[in-house]
């Protein structure tokens, strides 16, 4: 059997986006901004996925930029907003936690002279509120944080972040990198006072290489691609019509039955936890299994280093990753994890599953079955 949890590195493509990319780009593959027949029909692909992410999000067409993926998202947001609004301030606030799409870019602001305040997060990797209201000023600009933890699947409390940056910084853009929310949770950003929301189209069965970016029509953004002036002069550069078709689909296909969904998820990861009891010496990190994103479940198999564990369940067919999987195969030490307070030794023994609504309880079984064997063995051999 093959076991495939490893859905928030990258989803398999629903068999209806495959058909409607292979379309736009054998049938319907004339360039969008082309003024005769086979642009125009290209032209209504974007259209008509910009039309079904406004509706699911409740904002306008206008609202939505479509993009490479996720990390061009998260960079367009801040960078764009800290240069567009820096007559404003100079003051950005991001976590501790966040994906290195938004810390490296965090990074390079700092660099060219912004302040950046990164806030602590809790032993279950839940922003401290305290320390966010202690640090927003009336010259802060942007916050970024993310809906769900890549790693470990700690949920934000984002609305009672957006009520308290609005009141207290009233100049600031409330940032949230959604690429592990998006198709497990309903999100409106009118509602809950986002301005800016990434989303990456490889996480909800779409394909690889197209996101977009939500920005409100009153938010501030400097372009970072220069050229032909397409998406308003927003983002320059020919439209991925084959993407941003295929991103429009699985978005409409992932939100047709959310709540089963995610109901069945959650019954997936409780279902492994309880088995992963009788093993012994395992522990779950993050928030409470129902509190916690649906599809994320991180493990730490003490005594046991996770490449180990890694590689012994893809002999077996077992696909899990060894925190994020979203960088180069070179692994750093888990910032996240570590700024939950972990041990070395814990960080070392954490593997990451992630779900997705096509994975069975018989491959959770078989998971349990195969872990059931490996560990101890595992465990044997390490203490030699």
């Amino acid at each position: 059997m093959e076991v495939y949890f490893d859905n928030s590195a990258t989803t398999r493509c629903y068999d209806s986006v495959k058909d409607i990319v292979v379309k736009a780009m054998t049938e319907d593959f004339g360039n969008p901004s082309a003024m005769h027949l086979k642009g125009v029909e290209a032209e209504k692909y974007i259209k008509s996925s910009a039309e079904s992410l406004a509706r699911l999000l409740k904002v306008q067409e206008k609202e939505i930029l479509f993009t490479s993926g996720g990390t061009e998202s998260d960079n367009l947001a801040l960078i764009g907003a800290a240069f567009a609004n820096k007559r404003s301030g100079n003051h950005i606030i991001t976590t501790s936690v966040e994906h290195p799409a938004v810390s490296q870019p965090a990074l390079f602001l700092q660099e060219q002279g912004f302040e950046v305040t990164y806030l602590p997060v809790d032993s279950r990797g839940v922003v401290k509120m305290d320390a966010l209201k202690a640090v927003l000023r009336e010259d802060t600009i942007l916050v970024s944080v993310m809906y769900v933890n890549n790693e470990v699947g700690a949920v934000m409390p984002v609305e009672e972040i957006a009520a308290l940056v609005h009141e207290k910084s009233p100049k600031a853009l409330f940032h949230v990198d959604a690429i592990q929310a998006f198709g497990k949770y309903r999100i409106y950003p009118k509602k809950m006072g986002i301005d800016l929301l990434s989303v990456s189209g490889h996480k909800i069965h779409g394909p690889k290489g197209v996101g977009f970016l939500y920005i409100n029509e009153k938010a501030k953004i400097q372009p970072q691609i220069l050229g032909g002036g397409q998406q308003g002069g927003m983002r320059s550069g020919t439209d991925n019509v084959p993407g941003i078709a295929g991103l429009g689909a699985a978005a409409v296909e992932i939100y047709k039955n959310l709540e089963e969904n995610v109901e069945n998820m959650y019954r997936l990861k409780e279902h492994i936890a309880q088995g992963l009891e009788k093993i012994g010496d395992i522990r779950i990190n993050g928030m409470d299994l129902r509190e916690g994103a649906p599809q994320i479940l991180s493990i730490s198999v003490m005594g046991v280093r996770s490449e180990v564990l890694l590689h012994s369940l893809e002999e077996r067919g077992i696909y899990v990753s060894a925190g994020s999987a979203c960088s180069s195969h070179k692994r750093k030490p888990s910032a996240t994890l570590a700024a939950m307070g972990m041990s070395k030794d814990q960080i070392e023994s954490t593997v990451r599953l992630s779900f997705c609504e096509e994975n069975t309880i018989e491959e959770a079984d078989y998971f349990l079955q195969v872990m059931g064997e490996l560990v101890p063995m595992l465990r044997r051999y390490s203490r030699r």
